[in-house]
């Protein structure tokens, strides 16, 4: 018999896993039904402007589809193999340099093939958000993806 096991955000990222999320240093922060907050912990590694500090857009953005990517799994309670078929992201403003920034994606909705997300990043206050996301993701059947119970 062919079954997905049930999704642990917090085991998926613990910490000496290594991967993408590993190397930008992404943790878990909290998580819910169908949502999940991620931390990205500022980095001199992952500045993209030497003269102000900022951080980099693309690890925020790699944050985000892992948040959205997780809450996926978190609401259909397993982990499916998908793909990103749509990411928007909106930059409000750049993350104060030093600063932590929280990325918070929820899927709010599953049909047979596709799932919507929907987040925001901040930097301590969610009320000032630093970018905000919205996107689709299709999940995948292929073969060998199978995990056996």
């Amino acid at each position: 018999m062919t079954a997905f096991p049930s999704f642990d955000p917090e085991r998926f990222l613990a910490p000496g896993l290594g991967g993408h999320s590993g190397l930008l240093g992404i943790t878990h922060h909290a998580h819910g039904d169908d949502w999940v907050e991620l931390a990205l912990p500022y980095s001199e590694a992952l500045i993209g402007d030497v003269d102000s500090g900022v951080l980099a857009s693309g690890p925020i953005l790699s944050m985000m589809d892992m948040a959205t990517s997780m809450a996926i799994w978190l609401k259909r309670g397993q982990f499916r193999p998908q793909a990103t078929l749509d990411l928007r992201i909106d930059y409000l403003r750049p993350a104060t340099p030093g600063k932590t920034v929280i990325g918070r994606g929820e899927c709010y909705r599953i049909t047979r093939n596709i799932a919507f997300i929907r987040g925001q990043a901040h930097d301590g206050d969610a009320h000032d958000p630093l970018a905000h996301v919205a996107g689709t993701y299709m999940f995948l059947d292929l073969p060998g993806a199978e995990i056996k119970a």
